[in-house]
């Protein structure tokens, strides 16, 4: 029986397992089959980076023993300027967004392929909500209109679509979860 733990990102080897698992399911490195069956995650980050947005918002990640398998990115406004193929998802909130709600952007989130379909996406998510609802009222992120299983694992966490746009030919979803609507989480994490 695996024993998952879910916990913030504070080590650095940490971080380099969330870049191992990252890399490893960038449609790079995945088939196409795997793409549309299993979902992708569409930014890489490097190591700088990653350890700015952690020491901001901690990253919020899912352990087995000492393994990352699963996590979910935590990334301040601060970051807007920081990777480009976001700028645009935070242009939209920025223009947007009511000017009084506070919110964080979950920046990616993936779990090893030995883990899908056991909770531990359900539980990142639930653990990320324990962890910042008293910081922030909404938990914002944008999924790729043709990462279907993505877009539809979100809408069963409670994320709604609230703004789709295109750019470059691709069309986004900016997606909200509105933490002051909703009941505590009884999921256990």
């Amino acid at each position: 029986m695996k024993s998952i733990i879910y916990t913030r990102a504070s080590f650095s080897k940490e971080l380099q397992q969330i870049l191992t698992l990252q890399y490893n399911n960038l449609p790079v490195s995945i088939s196409k089959t795997e793409k549309e069956r299993e979902g992708f995650v569409s930014v890489q980050h490097d190591l700088t980076t990653l350890t700015k947005m952690n020491d901001q918002q901690p990253h919020i990640i899912a352990k087995d023993e000492d393994n990352v398998i699963g996590y979910a990115l935590c990334m301040t406004q601060e970051f807007k300027n920081e990777i480009d193929i976001l700028k645009p998802m935070f242009l939209k909130i920025d223009t947007q967004l009511e000017t009084n709600v506070s919110y964080v952007i979950m920046g990616q989130i993936c779990v090893d392929k030995a883990y899908r379909k056991q909770g531990v996406f359900r539980g990142l998510y639930y653990k990320m909500r324990i962890e910042l609802h008293e910081k922030y009222d909404v938990l914002i992120t944008e999924v790729a209109a043709n990462n279907l299983r993505s877009l539809q694992a979100h809408h069963a966490i409670g994320f709604k679509t609230w703004i789709t746009y295109e750019v470059n030919n691709i069309k986004w979803h900016i997606i909200r979860w509105d933490w002051n609507t909703v009941n505590k989480p009884s999921y256990k994490v």
